[in-house]
This record gives C-alpha cells, structure tokens and sequence, in this order.
C-alpha cells in the first residue's frame, strides 16, 4: 500500500465524569496542532456537566476541536468496531465507573464498546483515572485492566520540571500520553539526570 493510499491515523479521547476535564480538552486542543491526525470525541453525560463545572465551557466551544464527535449513547458508530482503524484511544479523565465498565468488558455505552475494541485489536488504550484514595475495587479494576494490555496513566504532576502554573503541569502530561502514541517528535521535557543539572 501507498502512503498516498494508507488511512488517516486516528485517535479516540473519551472524557468521563471525573474531575479533570482539562486534560481530555488539552488533548483536543493539542492534537488539532498534528498534521493528518482524525480525532474522534466522545463525552459522557458526567463530562459535560464536568467541563461545564470546571472550566465554564459548553458543547458549542468543544465539538470545533475534535474532527468527529460521537454520542455516547451511539453504540452503532463507528468507532465501536474493529473493522474502524485507530492508533488507540484515551480516556481523559478517566471515572472510576468507566474504568470498572472497562474492565469487565461492559460495552454499556460508546465509551466501553469504543475501549473494549481497542483492547481486543491490540491498540493502545491510556486512562487517565483520577480518584484518590484507591479502594480495593478500583485497584483491582487497574490490575484487570492493566493484565489486558491497557496503560493505566494516572495524571500526576512532575516536579522535577518545576512546573510555574497548572497549565504547566497539565501540558507535561499530555505531552507524555501523547508521546506513548508515537505521533511525531518527542513532546515532553526529558529528565536530563541530575549530573546533567548539575
């Protein structure tokens, strides 16, 4: 095959309920920036009401951002078959409710269907779970996910670049989520060692 004839690659980013929303709309936000990059959205209900919450925004503002925007509730769309190429998917933020639907292969919305494909297609799933702390059920729920082949990539912030501001410390993470998918030159600071700050 051509690379004239090859598919677009193509990414889903989910957003759930958790608190977080800024790290699934700097995603969006960030990927527009990529040449030929299809990015398909899909929010659940607890998003919306999230990123209306914390960052005062509506749907009119976030479907510009993304290339394709499916409902949740859309179970036929297609990003809910294998036979639909991606380069995987992530969930940013990712709730404890949809990591549990994740992990016992639920498929109750758009959102599980869309990341029980990508698992058993082998693509890479990342999901940014924020809670804390962990009961017993949400690490068990990691483990399960984690033994299925998906990256459980908790936000956590790195101080070792000396963040200034929270933006600084949101685009550090997606710029390491964005770096596990191999879309281009490295994105996130590299920790040079401490002889070399030295």
């Amino acid at each position: 095959m051509s690379l004239a004839n090859a598919p677009p690659r193509r990414l889903i980013v989910a957003i759930t309920g958790a608190t977080g929303a800024i790290y699934g709309i700097r995603l969006l936000e960030t990927m527009r920036r990529i040449d030929a990059l299809e990015t398909h959205l899909v929010v659940s209900s607890a998003g919306w009401l999230n990123i209306q919450h914390e960052l005062g925004l509506t749907k009119d503002d976030i479907h510009p951002l993304a290339g394709v925007v499916h409902s949740v509730r859309d179970v036929g769309a297609s990003i809910a078959s294998g036979s639909f190429t991606t380069d995987g998917m992530i969930v940013a933020p990712c709730s404890m409710k949809t990591l549990a639907s994740i992990a016992h292969g639920l498929s109750d919305n758009l959102i599980a269907r869309a990341a029980d494909v990508t698992l058993k297609e082998r693509r890479r799933l990342v999901l940014l779970v924020r809670e804390t702390p962990l009961n017993l059920a949400h690490l068990r729920n990691m483990t399960a996910v984690t033994e299925m082949g998906g990256v459980i990539f908790p936000p956590l912030p790195a101080f070792y670049n000396r963040p200034a501001s929270v933006d600084d410390i949101v685009n550090d993470t997606v710029a390491r989520v964005l770096d596990m998918f191999a879309l281009g030159p490295a994105r996130a600071t590299a920790w040079p060692g401490l002889r070399a700050q030295s």
